[in-house]
């Protein structure tokens, strides 16, 4: 089978070729990595001479998932080399920021051919890779097991719908999924569909959300410090976080409505993708209202919007927040991370789509710390009421400290399973 697989990624490679070099050379992020992708990893191995472990992240959503689970390990473990990696430009972007200081080597995660991912292992030769949610990889999996390395999925989660089509081809995934030494699951679900496609069942657990692990990342006087920084003074802040396509336009009205009946509103508004702060910034031109650009330092002195077009800064920055909308919700996209902003003790507001975060969303919108709201008018609705009614602004804040609570713990799981 792992032949047929191989056949397959030569031919689809070929098929494919023009449509790839047209991504080349038209789209920047295609090209980021390209020559460590396929294995090219001269040059990072100077550093390392103890023992090592590889984490990977794909994109910006696991790297902020796995970060204290990186910082635990460094902590706890001192004896062992860190290297990271990611597969987009983004997620490198994000590590860079926030994780440069703890690790050794931040660089990209190999393509699956036999020659990329063989290099990969040579180069780095760890002990243990750590690769966070379900990335199935049959030839890195292979031939780290060949090399006798500790294979380990952490924060794995598995929709219904992606087992459904792994259900097709399980025959393939038995084969694979042997080459793991330990796979640890988010819920029981999850657990339970992986564990339908595994023949070792020994091997799956349930460790719990890495996501619910995080700490504010700033002290008290970090925060009004950020605060004077923004001329917030007190201004209610409004977030739309990670936005998409159509979104922008989506909140822009929004807070049109909202500060309509409150005046001194603000709003940041931070696009998932940098490519599209061009876009975003033709739409605040046309808004009406004054804004600025935290990149150029703007701050709400002379300006009723910032748009965050800076990489890493937007966990610190929903610290001053009093209610947040998480993107990717109302895009078909599926939904961003809105633990993200609940650690600062906000609510969130979010768009139906939210299937990324599915049992997330579940707890938080039960406990009352998310709503999910349909339609413009019933986001309006919301976001006026948390901003109105203190009751019942207070009873969500309480909530999401309960849940945080009963839901951490992960992190010491994944790592006395890894260790």
């Amino acid at each position: 089978m792992i032949f047929i697989y191989n056949l397959g990624l030569i031919i689809l490679s070929l098929l494919f070729l023009p449509i790839i070099l047209t991504a080349f050379v038209l789209q920047p992020k295609f090209r980021a990595g390209f020559f460590r992708k396929i294995g090219f990893y001269g040059g990072l191995k100077k550093s390392l001479k103890n023992k090592t472990i590889v984490f990977h992240a794909v994109s910006v959503g696991e790297v902020n998932a796995i970060e204290a689970l990186v910082k635990k390990t460094k902590e706890v473990h001192p004896d062992y080399e860190i290297i990271l990696t990611t597969t987009t430009k983004t997620g490198q972007e994000v590590a860079n920021n926030k994780l440069k200081k703890v690790v050794d080597v931040i660089t990209y995660f190999p393509y699956d051919f036999s020659f990329s991912t063989k290099s990969f292992l040579k180069t780095f030769a760890p002990q243990k890779v750590v690769i966070a949610e379900t990335e199935i990889w049959p030839n890195f999996s292979k031939y780290a097991n060949k090399l006798g390395i500790e294979l380990y999925i952490v924060n794995g989660r598995i929709s219904p719908k992606s087992f459904n089509g792994y259900k097709k081809i399980n025959f393939f995934i038995k084969q694979v999924l042997k080459n793991y030494t330990k796979i640890l699951m988010q819920t029981e679900g999850d657990a339970q569909r992986i564990s339908d496609l595994c023949d070792e069942k020994n091997k799956i657990q349930v460790m719990g959300n890495l996501k619910f692990d995080i700490a504010q990342s700033l002290t008290e006087e970090q925060v009004l410090s950020l605060k004077d920084e923004f001329a917030l003074c007190d201004a209610p802040l409004f977030i739309a976080a990670s936005t998409h396509t159509g979104e922008d336009e989506l909140v822009l009205d929004v807070f049109s409505t909202a500060k309509k009946k409150i005046n001194n509103l603000k709003m940041i508004i931070a696009p998932r993708h940098p490519q599209r702060f061009e876009h975003v910034e033709n739409l605040l031109k046309k808004s009406g209202y004054s804004y600025g650009k935290r990149s150029t330092k703007d701050t709400f002195d002379s300006n009723d919007i910032i748009m965050l077009d800076t990489m890493g800064e937007l966990g610190k920055i929903y610290s001053l927040a009093k209610i947040a909308f998480i993107g990717g919700s109302f895009s078909n996209t599926g939904g961003h991370n809105p633990l993200e902003a609940n650690i600062w003790g906000i609510p969130v507001i979010s768009g139906p789509t939210v299937f990324n975060f599915k049992d997330i969303y579940k707890l938080l919108t039960q406990e009352g710390a998310a709503i999910i709201v349909k339609d413009k008018a019933s986001f309006e609705e919301t976001l006026l009421r948390f901003l109105s009614d203190e009751k019942f602004y207070n009873d969500a804040a309480l909530s999401i400290n309960t849940i945080f609570q009963k839901s951490s713990g992960a992190i010491e799981r994944a790592i006395s399973e890894i260790f």
